[in-house]
């Protein structure tokens, strides 16, 4: 699961490092929830700040934003403004929402795969790449050479991607179709197509690398003035997973699978940090957006009973 698939806002793709744009994105869709307010610049710069990133690198990021059509701007010169459209605040609430519910119920699953099967020409090199990556982004994993497999229950999306891709190339032949498989007692089974040892030692790493922060959480040692970097880091962190993890059924997962204990740090943490977080924003937004507390926020869980009430305009 991906942000890009829950809809058609051109969100900035997650990279490596620290990038303004995604810094950004994450910000106003995290702490904002209304398009009504109207931000100058010297708010957002002050809070990308906190975040080692340059005044002219945030600008700069902010213009690609506005270009992009995902941040609106009023006014000119000083006296600019910047807003959240409508849209792009549905979508960043919809991402958020997935987000924060992975992992949350394990999928239902009748025992049948999707299997996708596929034969391109030679020269159908950036065809085959491009059919790579799309499967790969609807979380199948290569079960053979031109072979690859899903327990996702539905083959329609699929099978549109499919034909949108090679429908007109040359040659190619593919074929989408739902089969069970024999057991299987040597462990070469289908969901050995899947890194499963891999995905468990990250998630077991991703406990490991939060319970300092777990800790101090619980402890009320987290102060204001760490918990917006810290919930961005968090965040971006089990982002990684709700991108990766293909969310195979729990009859398929080896025994103490480690999501479960991966998902109750996440949240935990999460959850405790966003009234800090709100409270660090304010700070650095109110000297040159005095409306700052009545627009600030933050997002929690819907499904998490330890979450507060969102905060928001009062």
């Amino acid at each position: 699961m991906t942000s890009h698939t829950l809809g058609a806002v051109d969100t900035p793709r997650v990279q490596a490092g620290p990038s303004p744009q995604h810094l950004l994105a994450t910000v106003l869709g995290e702490y904002l929830d209304s398009s009504d307010a109207r931000l100058p610049a010297a708010a957002l710069v002050a809070v990308l700040a906190e975040f080692g990133i340059s005044p002219g690198s945030t600008r700069a990021a902010l213009a690609r934003l506005v270009r992009r059509g995902l941040v609106a701007s009023q006014g000119s010169g000083r006296s600019t403004t910047y807003h959240v459209r409508p849209d792009v605040i549905v979508h960043h609430h919809a991402v958020m929402h997935a987000f924060l519910a992975f992992g949350a119920q394990p999928r239902q699953w009748d025992g049948h795969w999707v299997v996708v099967s596929y034969s391109l020409p030679e020269s159908g090199q950036p065809q085959r790449h491009a059919v790579r990556k799309a499967l790969g982004a609807r979380g199948f994993a290569r079960l053979y050479d031109s072979v690859w497999i899903s327990p996702a229950p539905d083959a329609v999306a699929v099978r549109e991607s499919l034909r949108g891709l090679l429908t007109d190339v040359p040659g190619a032949r593919w074929s989408v179709m739902r089969a069970r498989f024999e057991d299987d007692p040597a462990g070469q089974g289908p969901a050995n197509a899947y890194d499963l040892a891999g995905l468990a030692a990250a998630y077991r790493t991703f406990v490991a690398d939060h319970a300092a922060l777990r800790a101090d959480v619980r402890a009320r040692r987290v102060r204001p003035a760490q918990a917006l970097v810290a919930r961005a880091t968090l965040m971006d962190a089990w982002r990684t997973f709700a991108d990766t993890d293909p969310d195979l059924p729990a009859e398929l997962l080896p025994a103490s699978w480690p999501r479960p204990q991966a998902r109750e740090t996440f949240l935990e943490v999460h959850t405790a940090l966003g009234p800090l977080a709100q409270e660090r924003l304010i700070e650095l937004m109110a000297p040159s957006w005095p409306d700052a507390a009545s627009w600030v926020t933050h997002f929690v869980a819907a499904d998490d009973p330890l979450a507060a009430p969102r905060g928001g305009r009062h």
